[in-house]
């Protein structure tokens, strides 16, 4: 299963400030932030991987 996180906001700073809590909350960025044609702004995240020792058994 893939985990994606996005953050849509009204202005450049807004989303910017969105992905720097992701970031601090351990994401890392994908997508940086990016003008849509609709007229807002998205940045994507994804879950920081995981060093092979820590990973739970499967």
């Amino acid at each position: 299963m893939a985990i994606r996180i996005g953050v849509q906001a009204d202005s450049e700073d807004e989303c910017v400030e969105g992905l720097a809590r992701l970031v601090d909350a351990g994401f890392v960025p994908i997508m940086l932030p990016r003008f849509l044609t609709d007229g807002r702004w998205m940045a994507r995240a994804v879950p920081a991987p995981q060093p092979a020792a820590d990973r739970p058994a499967e």
